[in-house]
């Protein structure tokens, strides 16, 4: 049985529904949209 903590070290990279580059994970990352195309200016 895995430990939790190697559950999540290996889980996939995500990546951006727009243009697929990966994102930066951050502690509130719940989206799947990289800052680039998340700008608000767009």
């Amino acid at each position: 049985m895995l430990s939790i903590l190697e559950f999540f070290r290996n889980l996939p990279r995500k990546n951006c529904s727009v243009c697929g580059s990966q994102i930066d994970e951050k502690a509130d990352c719940y989206g799947n949209l990289c800052d680039e195309c998340d700008h608000p200016a767009r």
